[in-house]
């Protein structure tokens, strides 16, 4: 177990343990000391989104860093997929994103990438963690030893050219007309332009950062904004992204939201077809749905599920060899590109296949019928409600009455004190009524 770090680093509300600067302060004096290999200078990457607290936060890891003869480059607010291609591109050693991803402006995060652009380990993360809690006075450098700081202004050009090189160089999107949502997050100022350098007719929304208005009613966590304007503007696609654009929701021209496993579905064949998804193999998660599963073998291609959080998407790319995978939430990784879920690489996937099909968002995405899949969320307080027995024996009695005609899945949430219900069935009612008992007793 962990102590600090969940599925996606650490994270809590600004300016109480464990988001406060002290507590950033040591994890820099942490992970500067821990990744340490050899005796050139190392360089870390800092990125950002677009909270108020992300200053603070910035300033102490950067202080920490700094402290134990680490070089810091500071990029400013960029997509959090930005991090692992600038480590490449900067010859860094570690990379590190400050955002709390999809959730409000109050909370942050810390989000760690190795020299390979893949995010930390457990292992890893558990020996950084003995470390925080260790005296960290014995990692401070010698006065001519001290790492410097500087901004790198170019990250974001960077970054931009990386993500239109995944697309074909002759493909243009003259024609085509795009609603771009950037959740006043971290692609607030490059999402839009992207899609219109590529030729695209860009109506941009949640570009207007203040500090505190980050995934507030935009983004893709709310996508109600995507999809009015795009029947407002008679738009062909809308895409929407979270806090830091490793995430994208898309709607289709009628102002419906493409589900995440067909977003998947469809990229995973575009792949198939194109000879290009590696032993034709796709990864998701235990969320993802038996629709998509079948699709995908009606096609020829294998389904492997990993663990939930797109880093465990990635490990499993990785052992397996293969090169796609992705979440029904909306993290799509096409490992060819990034080691981590790119909310605009996944959404140039789809513009592309619909230049390419000549046919309307929505005839191209009618692709299956989704098995009835109920989420339902229990907030808790204190010990996680998981651990007693006799909430363990409700799931598994519930397991029981499904049997093989479904699946159930209960779990504690990695970013936030929720528990996570999951119930999936071909009797909708069946699957509801399951989700409700676990809902009741856990609540009770």
């Amino acid at each position: 177990m962990r102590k600090y770090f969940g599925t996606d680093g650490i994270r809590g509300s600004a300016n109480k343990f464990p988001m406060t600067a002290d507590m950033a302060l040591r994890v820099g004096m942490a992970v500067g000391a821990k990744l340490k290999d050899g005796i050139h200078k190392h360089r870390i990457i800092i990125g950002k989104d677009t909270r108020l607290s992300g200053y603070m936060i910035e300033s102490a890891l950067t202080a920490g860093m700094i402290a134990v003869g680490v070089d810091v480059f500071l990029v400013g607010p960029v997509p959090t997929p930005a991090i692992p291609m600038l480590i490449k591109s900067l010859r860094a050693d570690i990379g590190i994103m400050i955002s709390a991803s999809h959730n409000p402006y109050y909370d942050n995060g810390i989000k760690i990438f190795a020299r390979n652009g893949s995010k930390l380990d457990d292992k890893t993360e558990k020996e950084i963690e003995e470390m925080i809690d260790s005296d960290l006075d014995q990692y401070l450098s010698d006065p001519d030893k001290i790492g410097t700081a500087s901004r790198i202004k170019e990250a974001k050009d960077r970054y931009m050219e990386f993500v239109k090189n995944t697309v074909p160089k002759n493909l243009s999107l003259e024609g085509l007309k795009v609603v771009v949502d950037a959740a006043n997050g971290a692609a607030y100022d490059i999402a839009s332009r992207i899609f219109w350098e590529l030729g695209a007719d860009v109506v941009a929304i949640g570009n207007q950062p203040n500090g505190s208005n980050i995934n507030e009613n935009c983004g893709s966590t709310q996508p109600k904004l995507l999809q009015d304007k795009v029947l407002q503007e008679n738009a062909d696609i809308g895409v929407a992204l979270d806090g830091d654009a490793d995430r994208v929701v898309i709607c289709d021209e009628k102002g419906k939201i493409i589900d995440g496993d067909k977003l998947i579905a469809l990229i995973a064949n575009k792949l198939h077809i194109e000879g290009k998804l590696k032993k034709d193999i796709v990864v998701v998660t235990h969320m993802s749905n038996l629709a998509l599963e079948k699709y995908l073998q009606y096609h020829g291609i294998t389904t492997i599920r990993s663990g939930i959080g797109d880093r465990y998407v990635m490990e499993k790319i990785k052992e397996l060899g293969c090169n796609f995978g992705g979440e029904q939430s909306g993290h799509i990784i096409l490992s060819d590109h990034s080691t981590t879920g790119d909310g605009l690489v996944s959404a140039l996937q789809i513009v592309s296949l619909m230049i390419f099909e000549e046919r309307p968002l929505s005839e191209i995405a009618n692709i299956f019928e989704l098995t009835p899949q109920i989420l339902k969320n229990v907030k808790f307080q204190g010990k996680n409600p998981l651990e007693k027995k006799e909430i363990q024996g409700l799931i598994e009695k519930e397991k029981k009455i499904l049997g093989d005609k479904g699946r159930i899945l209960v779990r504690k949430s990695g970013t936030e004190n929720l528990i996570r219900i999951m119930a999936e069935g071909e009797d909708e009612k069946e699957v509801n009524d399951i989700a409700d008992r676990i809902k009741e007793t856990l609540k009770n």
